[in-house]
């Protein structure tokens, strides 16, 4: 029966108490829901016990609450995992789950595919399809507490599942009224609880939608830089072209709340020969002057058909060194999941390539059929 119902997850606290007068109950009836969807997980009204047995009849008469559907799950050898997360369209996003020593952060997708054509992204050789709906998001995370059992919200601080990380397939401002309804799900108090302090949204630079992330949802920042040129980030990031680096740096410098407690990331993949030198890092230690920032490096995860490779290992630590030198933190990301595909700029929904592989191993069919 999937699909023919309205489904609950991904409605706002106010949708969900209209939907209440809808079926003549009163709006506070929403909040029983809400506590029984995102903080036990729950998805069968009948194991609903604290909401009555007439309205449980209503609910079931008209609604469901429904997950995505995961065809298939990976871990990795270092215990990165991913999720190829099936929508009800029949198409497929990746969301993947990075552990730390008792904790780790989801990385999630806000969109099938990307328009942005990142030229050292997997993710941009995939054609946008659509943007992902409000339930497509919180679901990729109620999967991965699925996964790991973290039903219900633990209370104490003793979560696997700690932060999120908005850089999965997609660019999340491009989509952004769907991830600020999907995000304030998740940090809503009596479900999930998830801080905005523990939630990062990087973007590539949708200049016009950066100061209403941080007025809205007041999430930390990252910035997906990876050049300190307008020419050579119009190749690597050709967004830069629209929203060139002048008018990216000023909106980082006006971030609302963003302060030395809570500084912006600038994520920076490094490129052999292409964007890793030492003039390279003082250049970009000039142009974020005055933003309260941390980098991240990240050293190119490579994908079939990439035209670039990784700078080598001591020239990274140059770089790093240099910004530190410079006053800044800039660990080198150890790249995880990479036997998975799972790592920075891997993603593209496995679907695409398993279709491929049976169109070529399915045998020819006889003339005229």
């Amino acid at each position: 029966m999937t699909g023919l119902y309205k489904n609950l997850v991904g409605l706002s606290r106010q949708q969900l108490a209209d939907e209440m007068l809808v079926i003549g109950e009163q709006p506070f009836r929403a909040k029983q829901l809400w506590h029984w969807i995102y903080h036990q997980g729950e998805t069968d009204f009948e194991l609903m016990t604290s909401i009555g047995k007439p309205l449980r009849e209503k609910l079931q008469a008209a609604y469901e609450v429904r997950k995505p559907a995961v065809s298939l799950e990976q871990t990795s050898s270092d215990r990165t995992r991913k999720w190829l997360v099936k929508l009800e369209d029949g198409n497929e996003v990746e969301t993947v789950y990075i552990p730390e020593e008792d904790r780790g952060a989801i990385c999630m997708s806000s969109q099938i595919g990307c328009t942005l054509t990142c030229t050292f992204c997997h993710t941009g050789t995939q054609r946008l399809v659509r943007n992902l709906t409000p339930a497509e998001i919180v679901g990729q995370f109620m999967v991965a507490r699925d996964s790991y059992g973290e039903w219900p919200t633990p209370t104490d601080g003793g979560r696997m599942i700690s932060n999120i990380v908005m850089m999965g397939m997609g660019e999340p401002l491009f989509n952004y009224d769907n991830v600020a309804t999907a995000l304030k799900i998740i940090m809503d108090g009596e479900g999930i609880a998830l801080s905005k302090r523990r939630i990062t949204l990087s973007t590539s630079g949708v200049v016009p939608e950066i100061e209403r992330c941080g007025r809205d949802l007041g999430v930390n920042l990252a910035i997906s830089l990876h050049a300190v040129r307008d020419e050579l980030r119009d190749v690597l990031v050709p967004i830069n072209k629209k929203y060139p680096l002048v008018e990216l740096l000023n909106a980082c410098r006006t971030y609302p709340g963003s302060n030395n407690a809570r500084r912006i990331t600038f994520e920076y993949v490094m490129l052999d020969g292409i964007n890793d030198s030492a003039a390279d890092a003082r250049e970009l230690l000039r142009l974020i002057k005055g933003i309260p920032a941390k980098f991240n490096l990240i050293p190119f995860n490579p994908w079939p058909g990439s035209a670039y490779e990784c700078s080598k290992p001591h020239t990274i630590r140059r770089f790093s060194e240099i910004l530190l030198d410079g006053g800044y933190s800039a660990p080198i990301r150890v790249p995880r999941g990479r036997d998975i595909m799972a790592a920075c700029g891997q993603l593209k929904s496995e679907s695409q390539r398993l279709k491929r592989a049976a169109r070529t191993a399915m045998p020819e069919q006889p003339a005229g059929l």
